[in-house]
């Protein structure tokens, strides 16, 4: 984990201590980071991949905190979920104390999700896809409950206009998200695949209703626009992509797992049409 290991060292929270994820890092190593000098800047100036990495797991971590405090109280199931984020992610301990000291840091009341927002976009150079993965991470957050809630709506689309999508993206994202954890949740059974012949759709797997929201298509859209569909989506979640991007190495895992998902929505709606 190269990057965590010189946000340790102090050598990218320099390069971000001018900023509000650099306060963040800060505030979790207990100590106060500060533009020391032009070495830092030349060597991780905005846009480089370790940097960026860096960025997108402070920001990820503070505002998934700062989600689930978003109606008053952090419920058990949400601290679940961060806990089952860091598990799939295969953080080891110092890696996980920092993401729990991270969730804790974006509770608090004078947590600035504008300044975190502002700074994490600039860090990604229009990195149009890593930003929606980290959305979509924060929609699985906002998830946790079952349900999203009225606080927890506002937030999302407070995050998603920030970086930059329209109020109709979130809403087609957080359906989509929705949609996905049904997919998920079944191959986590171990019933997923395909096993060809007539098609019946087993009674407890994910309907083609869901298959629809996850590919953003409807029923009545023909094999092409379903295809184009699902090939953009595929494209956009791709894990090397993503990582090359500045997505965290520990989080190939989860892309992963879109990717199984997107892929099993595709299917399912193949042997639906008979396609």
């Amino acid at each position: 984990m190269s990057w965590f290991g010189k946000v340790i060292g102090g050598v990218l929270g320099f390069s971000l201590g001018g900023g509000p994820l650099g306060a963040i890092i800060g505030a979790v190593l207990g100590h106060q980071l500060d533009k020391k000098s032009d070495d830092f800047q030349e060597r991780y100036a905005p846009g480089d991949q370790e940097r960026v990495q860096a960025a997108f797991f402070t920001a990820t971590f503070s505002v998934m905190g700062h989600i689930a405090k978003a109606d008053g109280t952090v419920t058990q199931n949400e601290i679940r979920h961060a806990e089952n984020v860091m598990q799939r992610m295969g953080l080891d301990q110092d890696a996980r104390k920092f993401a729990i000291d991270l969730f804790q840091q974006g509770k608090a009341n004078d947590f600035n999700l504008e300044a975190v927002l502002r700074q994490f976009k600039q860090e990604c150079q229009r990195r149009r896809n890593l930003m929606q993965m980290f959305l979509e991470v924060q929609i699985t957050m906002a998830l946790a409950d079952g349900t999203i809630h009225e606080h927890e709506r506002a937030i999302l689309h407070r995050v998603g206009k920030h970086l930059g999508f329209a109020g109709f993206m979130i809403d087609q994202l957080i359906k989509m998200v929705q949609a996905q954890q049904g997919f998920h949740r079944y191959s986590q059974q171990g019933q997923g695949g395909n096993h060809g012949g007539t098609y019946q759709q087993p009674p407890d797997a994910p309907s083609v209703d869901q298959a629809y929201q996850v590919l953003g298509v409807k029923s009545s859209d023909d094999e092409k626009t379903v295809k184009r569909a699902y090939r953009r989506l595929m494209s956009q979640h791709h894990p090397d992509k993503l990582v090359a991007k500045g997505l965290p190495e520990e989080m190939i895992k989860m892309a992963t797992e879109k990717t199984q998902e997107i892929k099993s929505a595709y299917e399912l709606i193949k042997k639906s049409k008979g396609w």
